[in-house]
């Protein structure tokens, strides 16, 4: 993964780039998987992230449809009560995995939907139309939210907003516009976030615990501190520069490649009654507030297997999932107890 983005792995961002490939396949499998990283400005947060943009894997829709509906199963309003011939005649397309972005200052109205302007004051069909917002369009890939913890400050409304998205599996969306009948939408979207939590407003989970918490994954990344490291940082970058862009298309469609393989492996991919049994323990034994930190522990380890190429979860992969999970959910006192009782 890391050759493919022009990035290099170590210990500072390993858990970034091993939750954002998990992430990858888990959207692609239908089921969302909301991933945070926080961590000191200057550590590749955003910059690992947005790169992904470089090699998306590809999803089928609907020729031509805004809110990318999947030809199986149109849910929006343009194609949802469509036949199967209906929907065959328009034909189907290929195309990247959507990648949005909204930002802290963003307006319901661009992140929902509004009123399609050009729609509305068409010369020759004037009608009154709505225009899908970010997310909508963002539907079956990522929708990315740099600075998150400055938007749950500065726009309570929008913050509301993603926890309707990310409470459930379709989340849901509601385009409200005066004149129109209010258009209520599913969508499937995994949110990928960034933040400095030492810098104002703070962290994530002291401003909008809620909103928090809806994140399956917390990561902390850090800068590396070996030189060898920085060295290696600088002539990757160097190397990027100079690389043809046929080896850099061919090295990305690889990759596409294997992450469609590993999305159709997850299904096979088993967890044994005794880890089952042990990631619902931890639910009660720890007195965990929120049962949202062990799905994402059951979700997390079945992918952590399939990515390592195993068809059933082992213990490594709990050791690796749980701080992840449960970073943001509980105090640091707390991770350590439930890893060294992992680890026992």
């Amino acid at each position: 993964m890391e050759s493919v983005l022009g990035l290099v792995r170590h210990s500072g961002n390993d858990a970034l780039l091993r939750a954002v490939e998990m992430s990858l396949v888990s959207t692609l499998a239908g089921r969302p998987l909301h991933i945070h990283a926080e961590g000191l400005r200057g550590t590749g947060k955003t910059t690992i992230m947005r790169r992904v943009r470089k090699a998306l894997p590809r999803i089928r829709r609907i020729r031509g449809c805004l809110y990318n509906c999947d030809p199986s199963a149109p849910h929006c309003p343009v194609h949802r009560n469509l036949s199967p011939e209906e929907v065959a005649a328009l034909g189907e397309e290929r195309v990247p995995m959507p990648f949005l972005e909204i930002s802290h200052a963003a307006k319901i109205g661009t992140a929902v939907g509004s009123i399609d302007l050009s729609r509305l004051v068409s010369a020759t069909h004037p009608e009154a139309a709505l225009l899908p917002g970010t997310i909508p369009q963002a539907h079956r890939g990522i929708l990315f939210v740099d600075e998150i913890n400055r938007l749950a400050e500065t726009s309570p409304e929008l913050a509301d907003v993603l926890l309707d998205v990310m409470g459930t599996r379709p989340g849901r969306v509601q385009i409200e516009e005066t004149g129109l009948p209010p258009v209520e939408l599913p969508v499937l979207v995994s949110v990928w976030a960034a933040s400095n939590p030492d810098e104002e407003p703070g962290p994530l989970e002291e401003i909008r615990r809620q909103l928090s918490d809806r994140f399956d994954f917390s990561i902390y990344t850090d800068r590396p501190s070996d030189p060898e490291v920085v060295e290696q940082i600088l002539a990757a970058a160097e190397a990027g520069e100079a690389r043809p862009p046929r080896i850099a298309d061919t090295k990305a469609e690889l990759w596409r490649t294997r992450l469609t393989l590993h999305t159709a492996d997850l299904r096979q991919v088993t967890i044994p009654p005794g880890i089952r049994r042990q990631v619902a323990a931890l639910y009660s034994q720890f007195d965990l507030e929120s049962l949202r930190g062990v799905e994402a522990i059951q979700a997390g380890i079945r992918l952590s297997a399939c990515l390592d190429g195993r068809r059933e979860v082992q213990p490594e992969d709990l050791l690796r999932v749980v701080p992840m999970a449960l970073r943001h959910r509980v105090d640091p006192e707390l991770l350590r107890r439930v890893t060294s009782y992992l680890a026992e």
